[in-house]
């Protein structure tokens, strides 16, 4: 099976449940509050490996209670984290979420240590990212460290998966780079200028992003389901209908299952399948890492 290297941030996630969110200036009472680990590289690290990915992590951390508990639970995970740096001068990562009574979220995310995640990090190991057979990248981490990322991975011929959250803009030396890009409806619009609110918007976006150069594109529209586009072949999966608790890892959830999927061989349907499975399980559930299924829960489903 092939191995999996995630490059992404490290977060801990401080949730509170609500009816509702608050309009701007308002404070309302909300309910109960959680702490979680989070941040998308993690999430999707913990997702890999919990999926039988062979899952190594570059990240940074503080040196302070929530780096250390993060690396704890990387190691209990069986994820490699032998790349993990603490970074001495800034505080681990963390993120304020306010999840809603449909299970919608909010996010504010304070990078900390996150924002020093760069080339050097990805210089020193070399040896693993040479080794690895699909690469994962997220945007909680500078772009510039990811349009490295992007270049060695073309030197050396690896497949690189870009999750383009948090949304933003993206020029086309990054784009052309990637083996495959997996926004969902509002980075799919950001990055194309298509509304995608169905499957026919969904795959004209996705041959704009062709046309900039990715190998692949699979957009995913939550409870509408994914959209793949490639040069060669267009498919449409469906969700499975869920009692919708917290999505603040589906995506998250999505892509390491999907990279795992990948990485064992699986075809594009399989693969986008698998992994919309992993996403179903993990909004019927709360937190980021907590939701991550295991495998035996995927193919039970």
């Amino acid at each position: 099976m092939g191995k999996i290297l995630v490059v992404g941030s490290t977060n801990t996630d401080m949730v509170v449940r609500s009816k509702r969110f608050p309009a701007p200036g308002e404070t309302i009472l909300g309910g109960e509050f959680f702490m979680f680990p989070g941040g998308k590289g993690a999430n999707q690290a913990v997702a890999a490996a919990r999926l039988g990915g062979e899952v190594s992590f570059i990240t940074r951390v503080g040196d302070d209670v929530f780096g250390s508990q993060a690396l704890e639970g990387f190691e209990e995970e069986g994820i490699d984290t032998t790349h993990i740096t603490i970074d001495k001068d800034r505080p681990s990562g963390v993120a304020l979420i306010t999840v809603d009574g449909a299970g919608e979220n909010q996010i504010v995310v304070a990078s900390g240590a996150n924002a020093q995640i760069g080339q050097q990090d990805i210089e020193e190991a070399i040896s693993v990212f040479t080794q690895s057979d699909i690469i994962l990248v997220q945007l909680e981490i500078p772009l510039t460290t990811v349009a490295r990322i992007i270049s060695l991975a073309q030197i050396h011929n690896k497949k690189v998966i870009l999750n383009p959250a948090p949304a933003q803009a993206l020029g086309t030396e990054i784009l052309a780079g990637l083996y495959c890009i997996t926004p969902n409806q509002t980075e799919a619009q950001l990055l194309t200028g298509i509304p995608v609110i169905s499957e026919e918007s969904a795959r004209q976006a996705a041959e704009v992003l062709l046309d900039k150069g990715v190998q692949h594109v699979v957009i995913t529209m939550g409870d509408q389901g994914s959209v793949y586009v490639s040069p060669d072949d267009f498919l449409y999966v469906a969700a499975p209908t869920v009692d919708v608790i917290d999505t603040t890892a589906a995506g998250d959830v999505y892509n390491g299952a999907l990279s795992v999927g990948l990485a064992r061989s699986k075809s594009w349907k399989e693969a986008i399948a698998f992994a919309t499975q992993a996403a179903a399980i993990a909004v019927t559930k709360m937190g980021a890492q907590a939701s991550a299924p295991y495998l035996v829960a995927v193919e039970s489903l």
